[in-house]
């Protein structure tokens, strides 16, 4: 039994059926993550598995024929294909957290909603496109250069989207763009066929490098107004729990670094000691911090996801939504140290897992939120309700 199913209460039926499923697909899954990471190949057969088997559908409410699963079941499925195989996880994240923040939300048109309903019943796959070389990440609040002019009853885009997760395999996005007659930020629901909308062939980093993240360029992409889907600021107050899918997938790729250098540590035995590495009193204090930071990583990111979904009207934990996501990175990040310090000079060989592990979890911290915006948002609060007070 994996070491998540073992560390969490199963609440559902969802998470009981879905954490066998995968774990039947970990080997198959993991079977292709080397070559997908060192070729910069998008993970095709572990993504259509999961369209196929409806995982696609999850988070699509009971009311428009998907399986209705909540955050919490997100948040343990998402950490549990983490650890199979972290581009797969995120990829896929990005499309199973907007389908349940979209429904949640209701800000868009019933007809063009129920358009999207269908869709992803047919195995469509969705990200948004909103960062830009210009603006940095979308956290930061900069305008983007993407531009969307209106003749009639058709918009026109042009502009770059950068960081455009799944590129390869979406079939939809929801692309930012500015839009100067009314002086603010729209959101675009869009078919990637569109003429004019290309995939730049330009994703070249050292992490994540199977999610294919290539640049979005839109060049006179025609929409029809009726896919202004949001505006930026209009609608009620929205607390985006859906985006701990980010952190879920991180959690995830920290507890496969756990499992290795247990595994290893269980088996390495060099001529200079009596039985292995897992004997020596180092290697088990190692053993021990990481065992207790991926319980801190655990704990905050489940009680999170509780406590949003019992959130009442009044309530705010805008703060540990996002702080979920940095406690995640920085107790994952030295999960993976720890476990490479526990491999020794074996951890940097390319055909071993933890190298790309750790190059993976480094490109967690440019996922949003941003670190240094989370910290300066937490503190506002913290001092505006203290003034309350004084």
């Amino acid at each position: 039994m994996n070491t998540i199913m073992r560390s969490v209460l199963v609440q559902t039926e969802i998470q009981r059926e879905w954490i066998q499923k995968l774990e039947q697909q970990r080997e198959e899954f993991q079977s292709y993550a080397q070559s997908n990471d060192e070729q910069s190949r998008f993970p095709y057969e572990n993504i259509q598995w999961l369209v196929d088997s409806g995982y696609t559908q999850l988070t699509l409410p009971k009311e428009y024929g998907g399986a209705g699963a909540t955050i919490e079941d997100m948040v343990v499925l998402q950490s549990v294909l983490g650890s199979i195989d972290g581009a797969t996880a995120l990829s896929i994240g990005w499309h199973v957290g907007l389908v349940g923040e979209l429904f949640e939300r209701q800000l868009w048109d019933k007809d063009v909603l129920d358009e999207f309903a269908e869709a992803v019943k047919a195995g469509a796959l969705i990200n948004r496109a909103v960062s830009e070389a210009e603006t940095g990440s979308p956290t930061r609040g900069g305008r983007p250069s993407t531009h969307a002019t209106l003749e009639g009853d058709t918009y026109t885009l042009n502009g770059v989207k950068t960081f455009t997760s799944m590129s390869r395999g979406l079939t939809h996005v929801i692309v930012a763009a500015y839009i100067p007659h009314k002086e603010k930020v729209g959101f675009f629901y869009i078919p990637k066929e569109s003429e004019g909308l290309e995939v730049a062939d330009n994703w070249n980093v050292v992490g994540m490098r199977a999610t294919e993240s290539h640049d979005l360029v839109l060049n006179d992409v025609k929409v029809h107004e009726k896919y202004l889907v949001e505006i930026k600021g209009e609608g009620p107050k929205f607390q985006n729990g859906w985006m701990l899918h980010i952190p879920s997938t991180y959690l995830g790729i920290a507890q496969a670094a756990r499992d290795y250098a247990i595994d290893f540590s269980l088996t390495h035995s060099p001529n200079s000691i009596e039985g292995t590495i897992s004997d020596l009193p180092v290697v088990q204090q190692n053993l021990g911090k990481m065992e207790t930071k991926l319980l801190t990583a655990r704990h905050m990111l489940w009680s999170t996801a509780r406590a949003y979904q019992t959130l009442s009207d009044a309530d705010d934990i805008s703060a540990e939504t996002a702080a979920s996501k940095i406690i995640v990175m920085n107790e994952g990040l030295d999960v993976v140290d720890i476990a490479m310090r526990i491999v020794g000079a074996k951890s940097l060989e390319m055909d071993r897992p933890l190298q790309r592990y750790y190059r993976d979890m480094r490109a967690g911290l440019h996922n949003p939120p941003m670190e240094d915006m989370t910290y300066t948002n937490i503190s506002r609060g913290v001092l505006e309700e203290r003034r309350e007070h004084l």
